[in-house]
């Protein structure tokens, strides 16, 4: 079994196979000996349950989930990558991995596929370009996922974690809000990677909520108006989304009065509650 942590050892390997790390798709792989154990940890899998991954690199992460789960599918976009993973998990035989793009899979047939009957959590270390668009794809899709836990960027899960109501809030804050508890487990330091990326990471966990924390007559009409709100914050919410939407400004300052705050409120000022009540008066 190969030491994954082990830099030269890594090096090696990916000598040997012609790789080349890619800083266009955020390959830094991890070469802390205590993360990936901790992380598989934090999952909360155990042999019954199934864990989906996603970007395993060189499967110094997958080793460790392979330790404690059932059954580890990993999802890798790099066409080179999956036969170093054959060699580096070979030891493993409940280890699959499937080439594709995670955000062009099919993530419920890929569940249906490989977890009939399993519990799954979802662990991965994910590229910084890409996390927004992975997170708010898993959340999104409805799945019953046992929990999400990714490794990201720590100024994005100080982001993401915030709460909702507070100048470091944002759309994907209340997006992650309204569809799992969020919470951060620890940090990473930029010298944990090969190569070292020039910022900390944080290791976060999503639990999905099975129904949201608050009432919303319509989701795609709530995160519009989220997302218009948000799109110019520095303006009133009148402001915004008569610019984003076309809701003119009577409207929506009639709303928030009925909800007791002022006209010149600002989407950052308002909590989850506040939010779901405002896009659900502007439905009606």
């Amino acid at each position: 079994m190969y030491d994954l942590t082990n830099e030269k050892t890594v090096k090696q390997i990916l000598a040997r196979h012609g790789i080349v790390l890619s800083k266009a798709r955020g390959q830094n792989f991890l070469i802390n000996p205590s993360v990936c154990p901790r992380m598989a940890q934090v999952c909360g899998a155990t042999k019954a349950d199934g864990v989906l991954e996603i970007g395993p690199g060189v499967g110094v992460l997958t080793a460790e989930l392979a330790k404690v789960a059932g059954k580890v599918v990993s999802v890798e976009i790099d066409k080179g990558l999956p036969p170093v993973l054959a060699e580096t998990l070979a030891d493993f035989d409940n280890v699959t991995v499937i080439e594709g793009d995670i955000l062009k899979t099919d993530v419920k047939r890929l569940l249906d596929e490989h977890f009939a009957g399993m519990k799954v959590a979802v662990c991965a270390n994910l590229p910084y370009y890409i996390t927004t668009d992975i997170l708010m794809m898993l959340l999104e899709s409805g799945l019953p996922f046992a929990s999400i836990t990714v490794m990201v960027q720590k100024e994005f899960a100080n982001r993401l974690c915030a709460p909702v109501g507070s100048r470091e809030s944002g759309a994907v804050t209340v997006g992650a809000a309204y569809r799992a508890k969020c919470e951060k487990m620890f940090t990473v330091s930029a010298g944990s990677f090969l190569p070292p990326p020039k910022v900390d990471s944080t290791v976060m966990r999503l639990t999905p909520y099975e129904t949201p924390p608050v009432p919303v007559t319509d989701e795609g009409w709530f995160f519009k108006v989220v997302k218009a709100g948000f799109n110019q914050r520095r303006k009133t919410l009148t402001n915004a989304l008569q610019a984003g939407l076309g809701i003119t400004k009577d409207r929506t300052a009639a709303v928030l009065a009925e909800m007791g705050l002022p006209a010149t409120a600002r989407v950052e000022q308002l909590d989850l509650a506040q939010l779901a009540a405002l896009a659900n008066g502007l439905r009606l």
